[in-house]
């Protein structure tokens, strides 16, 4: 099973056990966080939501809070004695995804076992 996710403006396809970098999210260490549900695919087909899917939830848990790699901006203007040199390094937060659920296919497993 798994799903598309989305946080910090972006989207993430994501599965039970994945580990992802998203935009920094203001929780603890061993924090548990869940994500909004776009799109949640199994073996049985895929439910996409309209925005969300309606049942579903993505777990994780906030393994650290990182940096990203150092970005270099270097301006320059040629023959005005002018250059600025700066760097930039971006906050993410690693996360473990610990579950995906999705309530509607409890149900219809439910119905399925009560029509036999």
């Amino acid at each position: 099973m798994y799903a598309i996710i989305a946080t910090g403006g972006k989207q993430y396809k994501v599965q039970k056990g994945d580990v992802i970098y998203v935009e920094k999210l203001d929780v603890k260490d061993d924090a548990k966080v869940s994500f909004d549900v776009l799109l949640i695919g199994a073996d049985d087909g895929v439910k996409a939501g309209d925005p969300l899917v309606k049942g579903a939830k993505v777990s994780g848990k906030v393994l650290a809070q990182v940096k990203g790699e150092k970005i270099v901006i270097y301006k320059y203007k040629s023959k005005k004695n002018y250059a600025r040199k700066a760097g930039h390094r971006q906050p993410y937060t690693k996360v473990e995804i610990t579950s995906i659920t999705h309530s509607h296919a409890k149900k219809e497993a439910a119905a399925a076992e009560a029509a036999e």
